[in-house]
């Protein structure tokens, strides 16, 4: 079972924060999971709310900003947010993977994963086996699927949605469940043959159910516990 640090180590350090994805890549992990939107301007930024009033403590929408004002926004810890390109930077030569998230719904449509392959095009990962899109919209792996085939692509399925949708329609090349639901569920581990992407499981038993119960992918803000919980 392959461990994933949920918004970089985000168990110990702001999410999504520079830190936080520091602290993951030390980890004899498998890789690291971020979130993307658009700014105002087009900017590709890290961040999973639509709005700063969680992790900054202050008002404002991410694409109702430009990036030259939210690149001063404090996350926390002296952290500040940043860029897809600051963290396709760092992942650099490193063996991990990299999960991205596209966000939606998005007011500028089909242009962040238009956006997402530019920025992998432009620093030389779009062909890179390290790099996978997972997203819970149908619209947008089809998307990525069009503009992208050889890109990883997971459908995240909402655990309101009863049954799997026809996974042609979008094209999966992986399927994406929570833990609460994978528990209710455990016969939809592994369908269709596609590699399942469990998210997201802090405490140790729950890591061990995954790792016994057959999840390929477990998605943790906890990526140290993973490591003594399970055994790889």
């Amino acid at each position: 079972m392959k461990i994933v640090a949920h918004r970089g180590y985000s168990g110990k350090y702001p999410e999504l924060s520079p830190l936080a994805f520091a602290k993951a890549l030390e980890l004899p992990i498998h890789g690291l999971e971020c979130d993307i939107r658009l700014s105002r301007d087009g900017k590709v930024v890290v961040n999973h709310d639509a709005t700063l009033d969680r992790t900054a403590g202050r008002p404002g929408r991410i694409a109702q900003m430009d990036w030259q004002e939210l690149r001063q926004v404090g996350i926390g810890g002296g952290q500040r947010m940043m860029l897809l390109d600051e963290l396709l930077e760092m992942l650099g030569d490193n063996p991990h993977h990299l999960y991205i998230e596209t966000k939606h719904p998005s007011g500028q449509g089909d242009v962040l994963e238009e956006q997402l392959v530019l920025r992998l095009r432009y620093a030389g990962l779009l062909d890179d086996p390290r790099i996978h899109m997972i997203s819970f919209s149908h619209k947008a792996v089809r998307r990525m699927q069009s503009l992208a085939p050889q890109v990883d692509r997971f459908y995240l399925r909402r655990d309101w949605e009863r049954h799997f949708p026809d996974v042609l329609l979008s094209r999966p090349t992986g399927l994406g469940m929570s833990l609460l639901r994978a528990k209710l569920r455990p016969d939809d581990i592994g369908a269709f043959g596609l590699p399942t992407y469990l998210w997201t499981v802090d405490k140790p038993d729950d890591m061990k159910w995954a790792w016994s119960n057959g999840i390929d992918i477990l998605a943790t803000n906890q990526p140290e516990v993973a490591l003594h919980a399970i055994e790889l």
